[in-house]
């Protein structure tokens, strides 16, 4: 694994550039401990999901089941379909992405940039997350068809897979010296994937899994969020990557602490998705209680550029009452005295 570490200095393949992403230091405490933020950003299309994309399509390949000229079909709220986009371009494919409105729209247009085919399983215009609904429509278009697969990212052990080398990335990148690992759940790929490769490497590791509250995959109540890519919705199945014994605590950040996480570390010059925000907001809950000399590592999935339409929009945010200037001054003070030390 450690070969795939060092990248040629020319690649032939926008693919070729996945991964090596950076480390950042946000923050720490006066006592040592320290928030480093893995920037998933650095990928092509901008999130990690990327990743999870090709080793989805690359194992397809060598099952047998994409050909030459095969067309995939996938459920996404943005991300992934991006990924799946690039790979497909790549490889000849076509890719056929099932989406709803609850995606942000500069990914749905960066989607149909690359060449995919969007197919609504809502056309009302709808702003809810219609998970289940995308998944059976998505399942239903793929059946019986030849040299067409549904990659099926919730249930797809190969999403896991593609976030190994982020393990053996942290490992090399901080010689073995992570003692938390803090990440948003969605289909579990990213933070299980990344926690089953890393604990190969450094056993004591724990691991912190973030989700939005109004999801599931920890437990109720149920109810509408806009944290996007992230957590499981109500009358959706926990994706079987979730997995439970990889995760040492589950915890919920809702909207308002998220996007107000996000708002307030963009004034440091740094622009992070809205679920990223959920889990800087816990991570620096967190920090201050570490023992001295801890470094935390924050997943940050996503770069917050494809959400100046949602997260960076006042009045998006003030119609849906995701403002709370009182939330955003307790999370700028507290990130402003931990950057003093």
């Amino acid at each position: 694994m450690n070969e795939a570490l060092t990248r040629p200095a020319v690649v032939s393949r926008i693919s070729d550039l996945i991964g090596y992403t950076p480390l950042y230091e946000l923050c720490r405490t006066e006592n040592g401990s320290r928030l480093l933020l893995k920037l998933e950003m650095y990928n092509p299309t901008g999130t990690a999901k990327i990743r999870m994309a090709r080793q989805m399509v690359l194992d397809a390949e060598a099952r047998g089941e994409l050909r030459p000229g095969g067309r995939i079909i996938e459920s996404t709220s943005g991300n992934t379909g991006l990924g799946l986009a690039v790979i497909a371009a790549e490889r000849g494919y076509t890719f056929t992405a099932v989406v709803d409105n609850h995606a942000c729209v500069d990914k749905l247009r960066g989607m149909k940039a690359l060449g995919t085919e969007l197919v609504y399983v809502v056309d009302d215009g709808a702003e809810e997350l219609a998970t289940a609904a995308r998944e059976e429509l998505a399942e239903d278009m793929a059946r019986g068809q030849d040299n067409t697969i549904f990659t099926e990212q919730h249930n797809n052990p190969s999403n896991g897979v593609g976030y190994f080398p982020v393990a053996h990335e942290l490992h090399q990148a901080l010689d073995g010296g992570i003692d938390v690992l803090i990440g948003a759940v969605g289909t579990g790929g990213a933070l299980c994937g990344t926690t089953r490769e890393l604990r190969k490497l450094v056993p004591g590791v724990r691991t912190i899994g973030v989700e939005p509250k109004g999801s599931i995959a920890f437990g109720g109540p149920a109810h509408d969020y806009y944290q996007s890519g992230t957590g499981t919705p109500e009358g959706a199945e926990i994706g079987a990557l979730v997995d439970f014994g990889l995760i040492d605590e589950g915890v919920k950040v809702g909207d308002v602490e998220a996007f107000a996480t996000a708002r307030v570390v963009a004034r440091t010059g740094l622009l992070i998705g809205g679920s990223a925000g959920g889990v800087v907001h816990e991570a620096l809950t967190r920090l201050p209680s570490l023992p001295p000399g801890s470094t935390m590592v924050a997943l940050v999935n996503d770069g917050g550029e494809k959400y100046m339409d949602t997260v960076f929009n006042d009045d998006w945010m003030n119609a849906r009452n995701l403002i709370d200037p009182d939330v955003e001054r307790e999370i700028d003070e507290t990130l402003t005295k931990l950057r003093r030390n």
